[in-house]
């Protein structure tokens, strides 16, 4: 009953959201909320809601600081020396856009974190996509994608979980899979190159617009002319920057405190007067509150999911519905559905109560729990988590590229669930998956 109900929530919110029959914020409260009184939970809503919304309460601190921070940025100019650059480097080509943003968020993606990886590309790719006309889906997609085959790396929370789930060593489910992770980026590149080009299809012929100041959320048919800020003051605010972006990686703080701490010392600093900071909160406030209700929807949506034991029920259903004949080919059949299932059940369901389960039974067929946790991570959070609604960093991406969840789920499906595919190639080719 719980499990069936799981499955109705998930696929009630996923219809609802690809057919924009109601805005992702209502279809991520009242789909739990409709199925968990039909389960008999009405009574234990609120302190299950509650639960989850205290749990994405430091995400969505975080998210509201750093989207005010880099606004503020992006409107002191300290990106347009990076967009110049970009411009010049890409030529104004589409393809070598697509293909940099690929690069670039590879190289950010190294700090294991989603998150920041999310608010640093697009904030400093998002002018140059609009300065071109070009798709924000696109720059949202690549972003995407890249960001999710980098969150195999040993420190991301996806082989982590599975290491502790097991109880083997990181070293035993990534080291195997290095080639395949090569093929992954090497996927990633060239799906950037091929979006890319049905891009530059549709755009022609590509001249530079004038020079505009664009920030998170502005329309790309209402550019403000931007007034050069001082060297000193923008001295300052890329050394702000890099030491934000170095406390990030070290996590010298907790990120939420060091973007309030940011973002309070560049306002400060870049607006002195009074008035000119109320109208810097007033122009992006609407970004932040866009983004944060979101947040914590998200986190009714996954609070409520929990509390009743629905993704519990589902994790079980799933192991029980493998029949006994694919037991042999069980490490190939996790890593094919572990992309699709990010869209059904959060990382520590999946990753404490599903894979062990799935290990278990491989022990029966001869299989070593470490090829289980490889297939895996080829797909669960990794390429599946920026379209999954059950990760605050999917909106994260959305909210910053202005896109919504449907149209970005239904653009990147096939491009991150083909980066699964040439993973697991590339495992049964090397031996890291057994055939």
């Amino acid at each position: 009953m719980l499990a069936a109900l799981g499955f109705c929530t998930i696929g009630g919110f996923l219809l609802l959201t690809m057919t924009k029959r109601v805005s992702v914020l209502v279809a991520l409260v009242l789909t739990p909320v409709v199925t968990a009184v039909i389960g008999g939970y009405g009574d234990e809503l609120g302190p299950m809601a509650l639960d989850g919304l205290s749990k994405v309460a430091p995400t969505g601190i975080m998210i509201a600081f750093a989207v005010l921070y880099f606004c503020l940025m992006i409107d002191a100019g300290l990106f347009e020396p990076l967009i110049r650059g970009i411009l010049r480097a890409a030529k104004n080509d589409p393809v070598r856009i697509t293909v940099g943003t690929a690069v670039l968020t590879v190289c950010v993606a190294l700090d294991g974190d989603g998150a920041s990886t999310f608010l640093i590309t697009v904030s400093a790719l998002l002018p140059v996509y609009q300065r071109l006309g070009m798709s924000r889906l696109v720059l949202a997609g690549v972003v995407g994608l890249g960001a999710g085959v980098m969150n195999m790396i040993p420190w991301g929370g996806p082989t982590a979980r599975a290491a502790a789930a097991l109880k083997i060593d990181t070293s035993d489910i990534i080291t195997p899979l290095l080639p395949a992770l090569a093929a992954g980026i090497a996927w990633v590149l060239l799906a950037a190159y091929l979006i890319g080009r049905r891009e530059r299809r549709r755009l022609g012929a590509l001249e530079p617009a004038p020079r505009a100041e664009v920030a998170v959320g502005d329309g790309p048919g209402t550019p403000r002319v931007a007034a050069r800020p001082g060297v000193a003051l923008t001295v300052f605010n890329l050394l702000l920057t890099v030491a934000l972006l170095v406390c990030l990686v070290l996590e010298a703080m907790p990120l939420p405190v060091l973007f309030v701490f940011a973002f309070v010392l560049a306002l400060l600093v870049n607006h002195p007067r009074w008035e000119d900071q109320q109208e810097l909160l007033e122009k992006h406030g609407k970004s932040v509150v866009l983004v944060i209700t979101m947040i914590f929807a998200a986190g009714v949506f996954t609070g409520i999911l929990g509390g009743t034991g629905m993704i519990e029920k589902m994790a079980e259903a799933l192991v029980d519905i493998i029949p006994d004949g694919l037991g042999g080919h069980l490490p190939v059949l996790v890593a094919v559905t572990s992309m699709p299932l990010s869209l059904v059940l959060t990382p520590d369901a999946y990753y404490f109560g599903v894979l062990p389960v799935l290990a278990g039974t491989a022990d029966a067929f001869g299989t070593d729990h470490a090829e289980i946790a490889r297939a895996a991570v080829l797909g669960q959070m990794t390429t599946g988590f920026p379209l999954s609604p059950l990760t605050a960093a999917t909106f994260i991406l959305l909210s910053m590229s202005g896109v919504q969840l449907g149209e970005h789920q239904r653009f990147l499906f096939r491009w991150a669930f083909g980066t699964t595919l040439v993973m697991t190639a590339a495992a049964l080719a090397t031996g890291a998956l057994p055939l």
